[in-house]
C-alpha cells in the first residue's frame, strides 16, 4: 500500500483481526508468545518456566498497581466543599476500590496457578485432564479449563441462571 493511500475497510478488519488474535498476557508483559519446537513435549519445563514468569509479572503489576491505589487514595482525600465535587471523589474512589477488589480475586488465581506450576499439574484441564493449550494459556494465564469443558460450563452456568 502507498504512503498516500489511507487502507481500505478490509485492511483495517483483517489487521483488527490479526492484532486481537495475538493478543494475549503475553504480549502485555513484554513476552514473546512461546513457539514449541516441532516434537516438543506438552509442558515441558521450559514451557512451565515460560507461562511461570508471565505470571510473576503480571502478579507484580497487580500488586504495583493495588499500591499505586493505595497512595492515591491516601494522598486525593480532600475535605471537598463542594457537595457535587465530594459525591464525585467519593464514587471515583469506589470504582478504584472495586477494580482493586477484583484484582485481589485474581492474585488469588494467580497464586493457585503458580502453585500448579510448581506441582507440574499446570495447563491441563481440571475437569477432563486433557491439555488446554499453549494459545489459550498464553491467552488466560489462569485458564483452568479446555475451552470445550469452558464452554459447556458457561452454558450450565446460563441455564441454572435463566
Amino acid at each position: 500500500m502507498s504512503p498516500s493511500r489511507s487502507p481500505s475497510s478490509a485492511q483495517v478488519k483483517k489487521t483488527v483481526k490479526k492484532t486481537s488474535s495475538t493478543s494475549s498476557q503475553a504480549l502485555l508483559h513484554g513476552f514473546k508468545p512461546y513457539q514449541p519446537a516441532k516434537d516438543e513435549e506438552y509442558m515441558n519445563e521450559k514451557q512451565r518456566e515460560h507461562f511461570r514468569q508471565i505470571l510473576l509479572a503480571w502478579r507484580q503489576e497487580l500488586m504495583e498497581e493495588a499500591d499505586r491505589t493505595m497512595h492515591h487514595l491516601q494522598d486525593e482525600q480532600a475535605n471537598l466543599p463542594d457537595p457535587a465535587d465530594r459525591a464525585t471523589q467519593e464514587e471515583e474512589f469506589a470504582l478504584e476500590l472495586r477494580t482493586r477488589d477484583r484484582e485481589r480475586k485474581l492474585l488469588k488465581k494467580i497464586e493457585k496457578t503458580l502453585d500448579l506450576v510448581d506441582k507440574d499439574d499446570y495447563g491441563y484441564c481440571e475437569a477432563c485432564g486433557i491439555e488446554i493449550g499453549i494459545r489459550r494459556l498464553e491467552a488466560r494465564p489462569t485458564a483452568e479449563m479446555c475451552i470445550d469443558c469452558k464452554e459447556l460450563a458457561e452454558i450450565k452456568e446460563k441455564q441454572l441462571a435463566g
